[in-house]
Order: structure tokens, then sequence, then C-alpha cells
């Protein structure tokens, strides 16, 4: 019997485990305990899926007909070729993956030359999408922590109710279309704090580099 299976991963203590659960749930998923596997404290860039503990859980218990459901592909992994490795291996398995932003689905069933096609650009285009926000990211922090080291800490402003986590998810939303009410439903966050991300990029990256998020 097919079962949906959640995959989470959250690399800092910024990002939050059960935060990635409510949202596949709120998008329609039902889980089995058994069947919602996270990896904690793992960077997405440095450690391919195969060698986190949760990652290698899946590769063991994905069968034929299961539904693997990630917030994005860039739980997956930061890194263009192990996404898309990964992806093409469960697919190659007859695992079905869903994504929970932008709610696409990777099947590998179809025999069509053209959807084949238009699936695996799809596919490499996302992936090197996560590879490049995660490396845009990194240099902002970079950045952002040395300029940071700077302000005093009366000067911060207030510390902000969303995370880095929220802002890339927001950022990616976005780039894929995504309008602000489907966004705040997506990441609990205020519809104007999703626009205001939208809106002021370089504003709420300096805010959050100011508090070294």
């Amino acid at each position: 019997m097919s079962k949906n299976v959640l995959y989470m991963r959250v690399s800092t203590a910024d990002q939050n485990i059960r935060h990635q659960r409510q949202q596949a749930e709120a998008a329609g998923y039902r889980f089995n305990d058994e069947d919602v596997i996270a990896d904690d404290g793992v960077s997405g860039v440095s450690t391919p899926l195969k060698d986190r503990e949760g990652g290698r859980r899946l590769f063991d218990i994905l069968r034929s007909g299961d539904v693997l459901v990630v917030r994005w592909v860039d739980r997956l992994g930061r890194n263009y070729r192990d996404v898309t490795d990964t992806i093409r291996e469960f697919m190659r398995k007859g695992v079905i993956i869903k994504t929970i932003i932008n709610g696409m689905t990777f099947d590998g069933a179809t025999k069509d030359a053209t959807q084949e096609a238009i699936r695996d650009t799809l596919i490499a285009f996302m992936a090197a999408m996560a590879q490049a926000q995660a490396e845009a990211t990194k240099e902002a922090q970079k950045a952002g922590i040395e300029a940071a080291k700077a302000i005093p800490a009366k000067y911060r402003g207030r510390r902000p109710d969303y995370t880095r986590a929220d802002f890339e998810t927001v950022t990616a939303a976005v780039a894929r279309g995504e309008g602000p009410s489907a966004i705040a439903k997506l990441t609990g966050l205020q519809r104007q704090t999703v626009i205001r991300m939208r809106d002021n990029p370089a504003n709420v990256e300096q805010t959050l580099a100011n508090w070294r998020m």
C-alpha cells in the first residue's frame, strides 16, 4: 500500500521542523508519525541527502507508488548535482515527489518524450535555483555579519518576527509568481510582512544581518 512520506531539513536554530509539517498538513497532506522524517542542523550545501541520517532512511523506506513530500526541492539539497541525481533516482524507483511551495509534482511514470523533456528541464531549473539561492545567501550573510559587528545592539531596531528561512521561502515563492495572500497562508506570516519582503528585500536582508540571522 502506497503512503505519503514527509521529509524536512533545517540547518539553523532559526528554522523550524514543526513549521514545515504544519505547512504540509495545511496543504492537505496527511502522514503517519513514522513516515515523517527530519534532519536537524544539517547543511543542504555540503551534506548530500544520502549522507544524512534521515536521508538514508528515505532511500530505505520509499517504494514504488509512495509520495515524497517536501517544502521545496531545497530541502533535498542545495547542490545542483545532488538534487537532480536524487530526484531522478527516486523517480526510477517509482516514487512521486511533490513540493508544498507551488504544488509541483515530479513523476517518472510518463513515457511521452516531450513531457519528459519539460519535467527534466524544470527539475534542472529548480535545482539550479536552490544552489544559486544558497550561494547568494551565504555571501549576504558573510557581508551582513561583518557589518553587524560594528552596530551596537540598541541600534539594531526591533528583532524581526520572521527568520531567514521565512525570507528564503517568500523569495522563492515570489520568483515563481505566487501572490502575497497565498504566500502568507503558506508561511504563516502576515500579508504585510510578505509584501515588505517582496518590495524591500534589501531592507529585510539588512535587518536579518543586523541581528546576525
